[in-house]
């Protein structure tokens, strides 16, 4: 088994007054040759967004965007024509493919949002631009993994062009659970939204990011009522 630990306070960070985000990996101002991706985990930003503000129209192609908003209303709109408002409890996914522009901006006039940007690198290339969103019951993940992304139409969650799966975890203090990877080769990288837990000896504390791999499992103890995002990704880009 091998390790990796993103301590919060490591993350490059870009205050702009209406955006406040943390950069687990290279991006934008932030450019750090040793953090540039966790296998083809590219993108790991923790965003808050003045109520009223947001991103204006901007393209991408050729990348899988997910976005979880972790409190407040995200609106999404892009110019294939899709309109999307998602909170706490949903998720979000966009094939950027051949090319699609968009626009994320909170919903709120009046409270902040905060959500997660994620880009994972696709496995298939020129793909037919297309977006998504899910809501998920907390309980399901009350002291369990919850899938929420895999890359099966026909499974649970949303789906992406890669041999990825996320899953969010509700765990009270105490509780413990094997995590099985899901495929040989990949990788996870666990990301503590609340709370306290431990991994291979390795305390974690909110906002911290531990990738794990060259393992088929490995224990997560809850040290405290701990909210958890892994995400199960090819180690090879």
């Amino acid at each position: 088994m091998q390790t990796l630990l993103h301590t919060a306070g490591s993350r490059g960070h870009a205050s702009h007054g209406w955006l406040n985000s943390y950069h687990t990996f290279s991006f934008a101002g932030y450019q750090n040759p040793e953090r540039m991706h966790f296998g083809v985990l590219r993108v790991l930003n923790d965003d808050t967004v003045a109520a009223g503000m947001g991103f204006g129209a901007h393209p991408h192609d050729n990348m899988e965007i997910i976005s979880i908003p972790l409190a407040g209303t995200l609106e999404h709109k892009d110019n294939a024509g899709n309109h999307g408002i998602i909170q706490s409890g949903d998720v979000q996914v966009m094939s950027a493919g051949t090319g699609i522009a968009h626009s994320e901006k909170n919903h709120s006039r009046t409270e902040e949002v905060k959500f997660l940007q994620i880009w994972v690198f696709p496995n298939k290339r020129g793909v037919q631009p297309r977006y998504d969103q899910l809501s998920f019951r907390a309980a399901d993940r009350h002291n369990q993994f919850q899938q929420v992304l895999s890359p099966n139409p026909d499974d649970a969650g949303v789906w992406i062009h890669q041999d990825a799966w996320f899953h969010l975890a509700d765990f009270d203090a105490g509780f413990s659970a094997d995590y099985q990877v899901k495929r040989s080769g990949n990788g996870v990288y666990v990301f503590v939204l609340e709370g306290d837990a431990t991994i291979n000896g390795q305390a974690l504390h909110a906002r911290d990011g531990f990738g794990i791999w060259d393992t088929t499992s490995f224990t997560v103890q809850a040290d405290s009522n701990t909210r958890l995002l892994l995400m199960d990704v090819p180690m090879s880009l």
